[in-house]
């Protein structure tokens, strides 16, 4: 399990129930979650839900509609030659590691943290254990969607993965670029705003331009505000180039010609890399929680 898990607490009616975030869901523990009807050996109580014939064909069902590496053959196998017989016992481990599923996360070892679960298997879990328990659960659960603290640990999360992004910018070589070559006429202009030698370093026009471009999209923002996560990456990272730039005294024709040839660069290298998919994922996943906490 990797260090940087996003990790945090529920109150589930006096009873402390962790929540991880794995591959940007929430996974509920089940280790914590069986510590109600048993606190002592709260293994024991998932293997017994595991091993009933109900739970094997939901969670079976479960991996079927939301995981494409869902080992079928394995699953037909357990189902057809040993469920149903009392002497059937199914742990989350020999669960995982013969049907390859995805909705169960569970490490043994000295460090392990237990078993959790996607929420959609949790509550049924938290369901068998008692109707009242699984009702606290999804009101607790809730309340975290809207924590504004949580949230705040998945963009410091995404502020992690932005760091590994601007390393490969300065490793990767360049190759082909994206990012609009510069005009002569571009060149020779003075912009009187440093924002705009930044716009027409890396969007090629001014943010006047784009106004009288688009006037429907500019009654509810700017350019920046209608650009895509990659942009402004590189626009960031601009920002901090010209800033230096303009404290060596580089005059302003040389810096836009720099900024641009460095936007190029950056987009080339950064283009494909995962870890901008990653950020894309989390502004996304910050993009719904903000829009369920509006609705609510």
């Amino acid at each position: 399990m990797k260090n940087n898990l996003i990790q945090t607490e529920l109150d589930v009616n006096n009873n402390k129930i962790r929540v991880m975030r794995i591959n940007d869901v929430d996974y509920i523990s089940l280790t914590d979650l069986a510590k109600y009807s048993n606190p002592e050996n709260p293994a024991n109580v998932i293997i017994h839900w595991m091993s009933n014939k109900g739970t094997f064909d939901y969670i079976g069902l479960w991996e079927q509609l939301n995981n494409e590496n869902f080992n079928f053959t394995e699953f037909s196998e357990i189902k057809n030659k040993e469920v149903g017989y009392a002497s059937f016992t199914l742990s989350p481990k020999r669960w995982i590691d013969r049907t390859n599923a995805i909705g169960i996360y569970s490490k043994g070892g000295k460090y392990s943290l237990g078993t959790f679960a996607h929420p959609d298997i949790a509550f049924e879990f938290a369901s068998w254990l008692s109707p009242e328990f699984k009702l606290y659960l999804i009101k607790e659960f809730e309340r975290l969607k809207r924590n504004e603290s949580y949230q705040y640990q998945i963009e410091w999360n995404a502020n992690r993965i932005l760091s590994k992004v601007n390393y490969v910018v300065h490793t990767d070589a360049i190759k082909n670029f994206i990012v609009p070559t510069l005009t002569e006429e571009q060149k020779r202009f003075v912009y009187a705003e440093e924002a705009d030698v930044l716009n027409v370093a890396l969007f090629g026009m001014t943010a006047k331009e784009w106004r009288e471009n688009n006037p429907e999209l500019a009654k509810n923002g700017n350019m920046r505000d209608y650009t895509d996560l990659l942009h402004l990456v590189i626009l960031s990272n601009l920002e901090t180039i010209n800033a230096s730039l303009i404290s060596d005294n580089i005059l302003q024709r040389e810096r836009l010609i720099k900024l641009n040839n460095n936007a190029r660069m950056q987009m080339e290298a950064l283009k494909n890399n995962k870890n901008i998919k990653d950020l894309e994922l989390l502004q996304q996943q910050i993009n719904n929680d903000k829009l369920l906490i509006e609705n609510k």
